[in-house]
């Protein structure tokens, strides 16, 4: 995401310049207090769209990694996506379009339509159609991306079974980033920003369930790519279990040393991989045997992109949990965590909807993560919260008139799927007449 810092974060990053000497427990928390919760107020919107590519002639074919990348080589140049995103490949070859965010709602997914059109145009060129589906139905395929950090985290993730594989290769999402608040206790702070991200999010999972099936069989769970999340390194893929009814900041620093090490940056030839269940905090105390050096304050920082939650803070907060979308349904979800997050009174409607699902923390439990995922809105709990967040969104947009198509968009989704117990995944499910194996039975690696 190009998210341009505010003066917060431009001061911040000129604050933690490299301290002299080894970087310390109390240096690296600091760090990552200051950096991951610019404060801010909620004023942009930036979207990062995730896509499968298939061949349009045969879906089920293997698409040449040199083929996609002729195809998308003319969309590398600067200035060739009209709306200003950044193009990029993902390890199995999905696509990804990141685009800067806007202060408008309508500014943010207009320019993004602009850019999916364009991408569109040049992937039809060469035959190939970007698919908005959170895991591949037909294939996973084979990783075409090389770099030393997906081999490393390829090894990593096989540690806890062939999801790693699967979600690396073969998934893909809509990711919202929104700012992550002020230092206020009202809504517009970042710890009641924080905690409504986590409250709605299992409802977001549900709403927008969209991978069903595993290499042409139904995995028995409406959003599997969610499932193979929850199946991989809990310590880095789960929320963190403190923090919603509490200082976010810290709650995150906990998290975020407590995680294991997924690769070490090293200089070529030398392998990226990372030993075995040891955690940033430690590597700090040492001994530097393995990693063989002291951690420096870059070694922080992207130890912290390979932090994978369901929201993750990044300076804004990053909204993660939601599958890719067909056609042109991303803008809905893009529209909806921005109209609860920012609206206060859609704000107050999201939070009232979503009190039967938390515990005395304020968290979701736990199981509605998962609920989510296997159910969908079928679930009689998490159904009707679903349909009172998408109607206090619709509201919400209906006060200005500038938001009338998307407050469209988000009644017909909101007919089609939500009110009739659906979710995008029932529409896959419809067209398969194969009975469901037990979730996830077969995956293997590839």
């Amino acid at each position: 995401m190009a998210w341009d810092p505010t003066p917060a974060t431009a001061a911040s990053a000129v604050e933690a310049d490299e301290p002299p000497g080894p970087l310390s427990s109390a240096e690296a928390e600091a760090h990552v207090r200051r950096t991951c919760f610019a404060a801010a107020p909620p004023l942009r919107t930036g979207v990062e769209l995730e896509w499968l590519v298939h061949d349009r002639s045969d879906p089920g074919r293997l698409v040449p990694p040199e083929a996609l990348e002729a195809a998308l080589a003319p969309l590398a140049v600067p200035g060739a996506l009209p709306g200003g995103s950044r193009v990029t490949r993902e390890p199995g070859g999905q696509v990804e379009l990141s685009g800067p965010p806007a202060t408008s709602l309508v500014g943010c997914v207009g320019a993004a339509a602009d850019d999916v059109a364009a991408l569109r145009h040049a992937l039809a060129a060469a035959g190939l159609t970007p698919v908005g589906l959170g895991l591949d139905p037909h294939r996973v395929q084979p990783r075409v991306l090389d770099a030393p950090r997906y081999r490393a985290m390829e090894a990593y993730f096989d540690h806890f079974g062939p999801g790693g594989r699967i979600m690396m290769r073969a998934t893909a999402s809509v990711q919202v980033c929104v700012d992550a608040g002020d230092e206020s206790d009202g809504p517009s702070g970042y710890r009641a920003r924080w905690a409504l991200a986590h409250r709605i999010g299992p409802l977001l999972v549900a709403a927008f369930a969209n991978s069903p099936l595993l290499r042409g069989r139904p995995t028995g769970w409406k959003s599997t790519r969610q499932a193979l999340w929850a199946r991989i390194d809990p310590g880095r893929t789960r929320p963190p279990e403190h923090g919603c009814d509490g200082d976010p900041r810290t709650a995150w620093a906990g998290y975020a040393l407590d995680a294991s090490l997924l690769c070490v940056r090293r200089d070529p030839p030398a392998p990226w991989t990372a030993p075995r269940a040891r955690s940033f905090r430690s590597w700090l105390r040492g001994p530097h045997r393995h990693p063989e050096r002291p951690p420096a304050l870059a070694d922080l920082d992207y130890h912290l992109s390979t932090l994978f939650p369901p929201v993750r803070p990044r300076g804004w907060l990053e909204l993660r949990m939601i599958d890719a979308q067909s056609g042109d349904d991303w803008l809905v979800p893009v529209t909806v965590v921005r109209t609860l997050l920012d609206d206060p009174v859609a704000a107050e409607a999201a939070h009232r909807a979503t009190e039967p699902l938390t515990g005395d923390d304020g968290r979701p439990r736990a199981e509605y993560w998962l609920r989510a995922a296997r159910h969908g809105p079928a679930d009689p709990l998490l159904g009707p919260a679903v349909r009172a967040c998408l109607a206090a969104a619709e509201s919400a947009l209906a006060r200005d008139p500038a938001d009338a198509r998307l407050r469209a968009a988000v009644g017909r989704f909101a007919d089609r799927y939500a009110e009739r117990d659906r979710c995008p995944a029932d529409d896959h499910l419809d067209r398969v007449d194969r009975p469901a194996r037990p979730p996830l039975e077969g995956a293997r690696h590839d």
